[in-house]
């Protein structure tokens, strides 16, 4: 592990400016000089708030859809401050679900962060966060099985992180989902620049003008990142705002073999199709919402 030098947050600066060519950066490998953190996707989860009347059956739909299944369910207190809540996770072939069922108020800011990143080691991961330009919005405290602490990032995307006690071995995934960011143009260059530090990861295409099919705008342009690191991948869809419902919802995309075979599955489950199958960028994709009202991306691989 390097030592961190205090000047470096303005050569980071320095650097991202130098990187703005015709409007939007140009990026490369991130340089490894923080501890990676990350431990693999299968450790991402997507963290769904549903109420408690409704926990069984987002579960059983999403379990029918995706395949897996759930480890019991227990009551505990998983923020800082008293809440109770069920907990379970939801272990699928192409993404894992932490699913809250909170039986009290939920305490701010919980229910606003996207995914728990599971780290090697919380102190670590909390001060690769700050170097590299996240805020600490929720300080590390004690979980029943280890600890967690929530950071916001520039452009308001939240991202809780985690560390267990004993670390868990999950299945590797058949596909990994995509973390979907919205931001906007003021918010793209200083959020990738400063994920890419975090997650040591690497851009794997940007786009200027991606298909607005993709945000609900047919005929239209936007600007779309997909990002790769040890953490899974993650695609910021850089927009003016102007997103029709559901656009902007979901939080995560998750890769099937095939997706009219998934929907049916999904609407024998009781998923409603919120956005019918389209194709753009070599994948057919659609958007549902399971029981409880979480929404998501499912997308598969068109065929050539």
């Amino acid at each position: 592990m390097r030592t961190w030098i205090p000047t470096i947050p303005g050569l980071l600066l320095k650097i991202g400016a130098a990187l703005l060519v015709a409007g939007h950066a140009t990026y490369a490998r991130a340089p490894a000089a923080t501890s990676a953190v990350a431990v693999g996707p299968q450790y991402d989860t997507t963290h769904v708030y549903v109420a408690p009347a409704d926990v069984d059956r987002f579960t059983n739909s999403f379990i029918a859809t995706f395949g897996g299944h759930s480890t019991k369910q227990v009551v505990a207190t998983v923020t800082p401050t008293p809440s109770s809540t069920t907990s379970q996770l939801l272990l699928t072939p192409v993404g894992t679900v932490s699913l809250f069922g909170f039986r009290t108020p939920v305490p701010y800011p919980f229910g606003a962060e996207r995914t728990g990143y599971l780290v090697t080691n919380m102190d670590d991961a909390v001060r690769v966060a700050r170097m590299t330009g996240a805020a600490l919005l929720v300080a590390p405290f004690p979980d029943p099985i280890g600890r967690d602490a929530v950071i916001e990032w520039p452009g308001g995307v939240n991202t809780q992180i985690y560390w267990h006690a004993v670390t868990p071995k999950y299945p590797e995934l058949q596909t990994v989902p995509e973390n979907r960011v919205y931001v906007s143009a003021d918010s793209v260059s200083v959020f990738t620049r400063c994920f890419l530090a975090f997650a040591h990861g690497y851009v794997v295409s940007d786009d200027a003008h991606a298909s607005g099919i993709e945000i609900g705008r047919p005929g239209d342009s936007y600007r779309r990142v997909r990002i790769q690191s040890t953490f899974g991948k993650l695609t910021v869809f850089v927009t003016d705002g102007h997103l029709p419902y559901p656009y902007g919802r979901e939080m995560t995309g998750y890769e099937v073999e095939n997706l009219g075979a998934t929907v049916a599955k999904a609407k024998a489950a009781g998923v409603t199709v919120l956005v019918p199958p389209y194709t753009a960028d070599g994948r057919d994709a659609a958007m549902v919402q399971f029981p409880g009202g979480y929404i998501a991306e499912i997308h598969a691989q068109s065929a050539k």
